[in-house]
């Protein structure tokens, strides 16, 4: 039995509502840090919502590390580093091994994401998803960067868990390289790798962004026809073979 979208943004608090969004915001580099969330006034227009609503929202924010309201100025964002997240973000190279590893852990992550989206996705979820897969393709045949694209596409899947967890965990995963390294090729060496994003290993290889792509659409149309088991199948397989290319093009022979 599948959850309808209505009510899952039903059963969804007002607070939880502006905290996802938010979190959502800063995590896809839309709030970037030292930057000043919007004042409460325009935050309550935007949601609807109350004053109370609004100060909850960022007093959780706050305590979980994502913010830090300096009274009278105003609520700012927080470096996502040290203890502010439930997962420290890692270094920005591993060794080989710890690499694969990490992949495998993400693995496990997005396909239960894929999973739990394809239940809970909305219109808007979908949209969203469906914009980044456009762009990723246009971006592709002109020989243009597709790492943003491929971020939004699975931070689009996170966020439409409807878990606020998922959203925090996935996206401190590796989230010290998407945007200080090009990731339309790799290094020369074959000692040390970085992870990017979660999601974010095949972008890494440019000869594998073709089969991405079919393997995206594969995810998307499972998660638009609310087939949770074919979601969690089409991720799992997307994942494992970026895993695999990758190993082939890093490891020692």
């Amino acid at each position: 039995m599948t959850t309808s979208p209505s009510k899952s943004v039903a059963n969804k608090s007002q607070p939880q509502r502006v905290v996802e969004s938010i979190q959502a915001r800063i995590l896809n580099g839309e709030l970037k840090t030292g930057d000043r969330i919007p004042p409460e006034p325009s935050l309550m227009e935007e949601f609807s919502v109350s004053r109370t609503v609004v100060r909850e929202a960022m007093s959780s924010l706050q305590a979980s590390g994502f913010v830090k309201t300096r009274h009278g100025i105003g609520t700012f964002v927080l470096e996502r580093t040290g203890s502010a997240s439930l997962l420290s973000a890692p270094p920005q190279e591993l060794h080989v091994k710890q690499t694969l590893a990490m992949l495998e852990l993400r693995i496990s992550l997005e396909s239960e994401a894929a999973h739990l989206a394809a239940l809970r996705r909305t219109d808007a979820h979908l949209a969203v998803m469906r914009e980044a897969l456009l762009s990723y393709r246009s971006n592709w045949q002109a020989g243009k960067s597709t790492v943003e694209d491929d971020y939004r596409f699975h931070a689009e899947i996170a966020a439409a868990t409807d878990n606020q967890y998922f959203l925090e965990v996935l996206g401190n995963l590796g989230n010290a390289t998407l945007r200080s390294h090009s990731h339309e090729g790799i290094e020369q060496t074959k000692a040390k790798v970085t992870t990017g994003q979660f999601g974010e290993a095949l972008p890494i290889l440019s000869d594998g962004k073709e089969t991405a792509q079919r393997e995206h659409e594969a995810i998307f149309d499972a998660i638009a026809r609310q087939d949770a088991a074919s979601a969690k199948a089409a991720m799992f397989m997307h994942l494992s073979n970026s895993r695999e290319r990758l190993r082939r093009k890093i490891e020692p022979a």
